[in-house]
């Protein structure tokens, strides 16, 4: 008996001190509540339904407020069930694990639409400041090529003022506008000589 006196004093005391723990979940809850309820019934303990589905409620955690208020406001507690309580509640608990688990899934897929988009800028980034350096360096070989084209052009025309055979005077006929190896008169003077000592061999 005083052992059974005992036993039924500890169980009262956890019983007023239920709290569901950070983590745990409706079946967890259930699971200890139970046995602490059915342990204290099979020592003479009695309860009614509005107690228990109250303790049930009050010893849920904050998140649970919501819920808590929709099933006080909802419900008649002196009708319903433990065992119904605990249905509805363990339906509102895979609801909101449903709505987590979508809730993550958007979360995720937005993270890697927006690491897609970044790595994108920095490709185009990286395209453009490609594209500007070859443009770059196109443009500066332009340069290059039409300074030496303009430098070609001077000399060509520098060359056709300093060889214009029309300031020339030939050393060979006194004649303008050639030099003496390419003397048009140079043939007949060679024919005249030709003819002089053909004169002079006759004679």
């Amino acid at each position: 008996m005083v052992y059974s006196h005992t036993r039924k004093h500890t169980l009262i005391q956890d019983y007023e001190l239920i709290r569901m723990q950070k983590g745990e979940t409706i079946v967890e809850v259930k699971k200890w509540f139970t046995h602490i309820v059915n342990h204290l019934m099979s020592l003479g303990k009695s309860f009614d339904k509005e107690e228990l589905n109250i303790k049930v409620l009050k010893c849920l955690d904050r998140s649970w407020q919501p819920k808590v208020t929709s099933i006080s406001e909802s419900k008649d507690l002196t009708s319903i069930t433990i065992v119904s309580l605990f249905g509805k509640l363990r339906e509102h608990e895979l609801e909101m694990d449903r709505l987590n688990l979508q809730e993550n899934k958007d979360k995720c897929v937005k993270s890697i639409a927006l690491k897609a988009v970044g790595n994108k800028s920095r490709q185009d980034s990286s395209d453009e400041e490609t594209f500007s350096l070859l443009s770059k360096k196109f443009n500066k070989f332009l340069k290059k090529r039409n300074s030496k084209n303009h430098l070609s052009n001077r000399y060509d025309n520098k060359k056709s003022i300093n060889f214009n055979s029309n300031k020339y005077i030939c050393f060979g006929c006194g004649g303008h506008g050639h030099i003496k190896i390419e003397c048009p008169n140079k043939e007949r003077k060679n024919f005249k000589k030709h003819a002089k000592k053909g004169k002079s061999r006759r004679v």
